[in-house]
């Protein structure tokens, strides 16, 4: 029971890192929108999180060979981070899609409410079950 327990937690906990991570991305490109240049970027949510479930290191990320190499920050995905492919180039070299970057961080949000949600149902659920 407790396994189960804590794998259903510990996927939530990683979806929420993914899509707090995800968030930042998002707005980091809106607030750059104008910025000579600048590349948005963005995460593949479904392939992140399943390394982050399966505990694999991105290919893109680096492997510590030593014990004094800086760990990276838990939950940190930095191997699924991606260049956004361009929708519309404009002329400064800027490949942010303001449009698309709102629909993108309002469905993020959604999402993240969602989860957050759905944890608390179940938490109330459980907390139910336990007082009886």
């Amino acid at each position: 029971m407790a396994n189960e327990l804590d794998s259903t937690f510990q996927f939530h906990a990683e979806a929420l890192n993914l899509r707090a991570l995800r968030q930042q991305l998002l707005a980091s490109n809106i607030a750059n929108a104008d910025t000579p240049g600048y590349k948005a970027r963005d995460i593949d949510f479904g392939r992140a999180l399943q390394d982050a479930l399966s505990g694999r290191v991105p290919s893109s990320q680096l492997a510590r060979t030593a014990s004094a190499h800086i760990a990276p920050a838990p939950g940190a995905q930095a191997g699924a981070i991606q260049y956004r492919s361009v929708v519309q180039p404009s002329l400064d070299g800027n490949t942010v899609d303001m449009d698309v970057e709102r629909a993108q961080f309002a469905e993020n949000a959604v999402r993240y409410e969602a989860n957050l949600m759905f944890i608390n149902s179940q938490l109330k659920s459980l907390l139910a079950a336990i007082q009886g």
